[in-house]
């Protein structure tokens, strides 16, 4: 059962799916023009808004920002507190939320305009391709993908997009410690109502796993998914991602 209305638009307006991306950053300098660059050469039906949050104290991304076409905002520290201050400054129909270490796959935001024409779906994601060959990556990369299909809980390395009326109807993010994505897609199937898992990769950096380990890393985070998913809070776990 659908539950969100498009509660911005008058009734009979066509759904124009314009799309505001929200890039939450921490000391991102180096490169976030990469990711700024790569969206503006990307075909879209409508104006594309994009919105760069910056937790970090210095503000360092912010000041890195080359592009005069990006709106730019500073918040306090924290993804999901980043994120909804992004989503509350955007205008677009729908918010994509993206990583800053994550490319959208060339047709992505034709793709997001696309499903989000199907009223059924409130939200939906990418499947997950990390830009690596090692060979741990790519199968845990397949493996990711095969368990947000079946689940229909998507991470936000695979850029999670939702209409912005919904988002507004569940309050957005909580301000968690970790875990933010995986609870706004929780909340969303509690509603009833539908998330897509676009068939096309994104391309997420491997920094964090060539940091951490590849296998480490990857079981790290499988168990800390696991222990959420059996309550363990989220301030917790935080301290095992870092």
């Amino acid at each position: 059962m659908n539950t969100y209305e498009d509660v911005d638009k008058q009734p009979g307006d066509a759904m124009s799916n314009t799309i505001s991306v929200i890039i939450p950053v921490l000391r991102e300098a180096g490169t976030i023009n990469d990711l700024l660059d790569h969206l503006a050469s990307l075909r879209s039906s409508h104006p594309v808004e994009i919105i760069v949050v910056d937790g970090a104290a210095e503000k360092d991304t912010l000041a890195a920002v080359t592009s005069t076409a990006v709106k730019l905002l500073a918040t306090a520290r924290g993804r999901g507190v980043q994120m909804n201050a992004g989503a509350a400054a955007a205008q677009g129909d729908v918010l994509l939320f993206l990583h800053a270490d994550t490319f959208l796959p060339l047709t992505g935001l034709l793709d997001i305009e696309r499903i989000m024409d199907d009223k059924q779906f409130a939200a939906g994601a990418f499947d997950l391709g990390i830009d690596s060959t090692h060979w741990f990556l790519r199968a845990a990369s397949r493996v990711g993908t095969v368990r947000s299909r079946l689940t229909r809980i998507p991470y936000g390395d695979q850029a999670i997009f939702v209409r912005r009326s919904f988002f507004k109807q569940l309050n957005g993010y909580r301000d968690l410690a970790l875990m933010e994505d995986v609870d706004l897609m929780q909340r969303i199937k509690k509603t009833g109502n539908r998330i897509c898992i676009l068939p096309k990769k994104v391309t997420t950096s491997a920094r964090r796993w060539n940091r951490d380990g590849a296998i480490r890393g990857t079981m790290r985070n499988w168990v800390l998914v696991s222990l959420y998913l059996v309550g363990v809070p989220p301030e917790r776990l935080a301290k095992y991602y870092r």
